[in-house]
Order: structure tokens, then sequence, then C-alpha cells
């Protein structure tokens, strides 16, 4: 076995935390396929899973958030709701992923016609379903799209407080980052703090650092979606260091969206070695043709591991989730052993 196909198995079934996947964005061609052909005729979205991946094939992120929305208009109803999630979860579990922080943005099926009540019951339905059937742990990141504006905060913050399911554990802040300034959704982020929820804000993907400094300063940001122009301040870079702050790294999505021009001069190595604390994860993984699995194994590329780094990227997400420690101390365990056993069955 190669040393290459060797730590793709290893990957395959190391237990594993998801923590920046998008709701819509997880939706596979097969879950895609037949929400578009629940509502065919009325869609641009084509319902033959192969037609599907040439759909997907965008040119930049503007284009991109197009097709993403094209995708979130096939959610109408909140049975759609509840299976995309419910399927998403099947999916996950194919991944030995344990436990994950969806963001969801509700402002987007909310305007559709989706009741807030409706819509957060056909996630906590699917949430309830995938725990006892996949045995994965499925909580939600309440992300703004930034391209609605404060409207769309308003109504992200009135459900997230008023509405507030089981399941939700943080605040968050998505779309395109140009043009979208981060300080004026502050109110809305003390807010939701206040209220107990975490804050998680995409920034310095497709802009500067000072984005990055503006999510920490004004939102509060205890974990960075993205995050990785932070490697162009190395101040930055020591802030989130001392004071450790993770970064979401998601390593396709960067490049297919253009913010990097190829996975070679992604800087993941670069922030690991100034110590900023990272994770990995999938962003949208269908439309970016990639998988979390995949993604650890680009990142055991870019950094040069082997079995035993990969099990501390899987520690480092759990370490970063927003588990509750016994929770965490049970993943813990279950990577250690896991990694115990791999290392038999290599020496036998």
């Amino acid at each position: 076995m190669s040393d290459v196909q060797e730590l793709k198995t290893f990957i395959a079934d190391l237990p594993k935390v998801e923590l920046h996947v998008h709701h819509v964005g997880s939706a596979s061609p097969r879950i895609v396929a037949e929400l578009a052909a629940r509502h065919e005729g009325s869609s641009p979205v084509p319902a033959d899973p192969e037609r599907l991946r040439e759909y997907f094939d965008f040119q930049d992120l503007a284009h991109f958030i197009e097709i993403y929305l094209s995708v979130v208009d096939l959610i109408r109803t909140p049975d759609d709701v509840a299976m995309l999630t419910y399927e998403i979860a099947r999916e996950l579990a194919g991944q030995t992923v344990r436990y994950a922080e969806l963001t969801v943005t509700p402002y987007t099926s909310i305007i559709r016609g989706i009741a807030a009540e409706a819509f957060c019951e056909a996630l906590e339905d699917a949430r309830r379903r995938a725990g006892r059937d996949f045995g994965v742990e499925l909580v939600w990141c309440f992300d703004i799209p930034g391209e609605s504006g404060l409207p769309a905060a308003d109504v992200t913050l009135d459900v997230a407080l008023r509405v507030r399911p089981d399941g939700l554990v943080s605040f968050g802040l998505g779309g395109p980052e140009v043009g979208v300034p981060r300080p004026p959704f502050a109110s809305h982020f003390d807010r939701a703090r206040a209220a107990g929820l975490h804050s998680v804000p995409h920034a310095g993907e497709s802009t500067g650092p000072e984005t990055v400094w503006d999510a920490v300063n004004h939102l509060g940001a205890e974990r960075i979606g993205h995050g990785i122009a932070a490697v162009q301040d190395p101040a930055l870079m020591a802030y989130l260091a001392a004071e450790g702050v993770p970064l979401e790294i998601c390593p396709t999505s960067n490049v297919r969206t253009r913010s990097v021009p190829s996975l070679d001069e992604h800087p993941l190595p670069d922030l690991v070695a100034a110590g900023v604390p990272v994770t990995i994860n999938s962003d949208d993984p269908p439309m970016f043709s990639t998988t979390l699995n995949d993604e650890y194994l680009v990142a055991a590329t870019l950094l040069d591991l082997e079995a035993d780094g990969v099990a501390d990227l899987a520690r480092a997400g759990i370490e970063a989730s927003f588990m509750d420690t016994d929770r965490k101390a049970g993943l813990l365990r279950e990577v250690d052993e896991y990694l115990r056993h791999f290392r038999r069955s290599a020496t036998t």
C-alpha cells in the first residue's frame, strides 16, 4: 500500500468534527437532484446529477454565490429543510464525522415563505433523527447573509433569540466580503453573545487582514471563518496565536473561489508555522467537488503530515468546537484509541 493510500485509509475512518460547512452548500448532487425534481420546471437547477456537476462549475466567488442562491431557492417547504438536513447528516456519517456545526442561513428560507418556527422545527426534527439513525451530532450556526445587509441581520437575530432551536450554538456572518464591512453588524453580535451564542464570522477570505481585525475587534470573534488573509499581517498572526483564536481553513474552497491561486500557494503552512490555531473543514463540499476527507488529505500534503499529525488536526477541530467538556474528552479518547489501533494494524 502506498503512503498516500495508507493515509487515505487512515483519514477515512478517523473520528472527525466539521466546523465550517454550509447547510445548503452541503447538498450533494444526489440531494440537489431530488430537490430539483420536486420543483421541476420552476428552477434553472438541473435534476440530473451529471448535469449538476457542470452547473457547479463556477468562475469566481460572485458566480458561486449566484449558483448557491439558485440551490437555496429549491428549499421551499419545511419538508425540504428536514430532508436536506437529514441527508447531509447521512453523508457526514459516511466520513466518520461525529459532530458538525452546520452554518444555516434562516433568512434566505424565511423570505421565501417558510415561517421561522416551522424552519427551526424542521431543523430540529432532522437533528434528532440524525443523532438516532447515524450517530452524528448536528448543531447550528445561524448565519447572516452579508450581501442582504442589516435587514437580514435583524431577521437572523430575531430567529436566533426568539425561536432559538435547541441545537443553536453560534452566530455568524457569511456571503461576500467585498463591499460588506464587518463593523455595522457589531450590535447584532453583541446581542447574540449576550444571549450566550458564540461568535464565528467569516473574514479574511477574499479581503485583507483588516477584515479579520474587524471581526475580532467589532464582532468578538471566537473563531474566524477562513481568515487566510491573516498571513499578510505578522501582528495579526501573533495575536491569533496568543489569544488562541482558531481559523476555519477550507483549502479547496479557497482555490475554487479564486481567493488563493493554487493549493501549492495556500497559506496553511505559513499560518501553522506562526502558531495560529487551525481547523480543517470543507465549506461547500459538493459544490467544490471535495469532501472533508479530501480536505484532510490536502492539509496533510501541504503540511507534510503522517498519521500522528493528521490525528492532531482532528484533535484541533475537537478542541476548537463548541461541544461541552465531557463530549470533547470522549471524542478525544476516541481519536487516541483509533490512532493506537491503526498503529498496531500497521505493524502486523
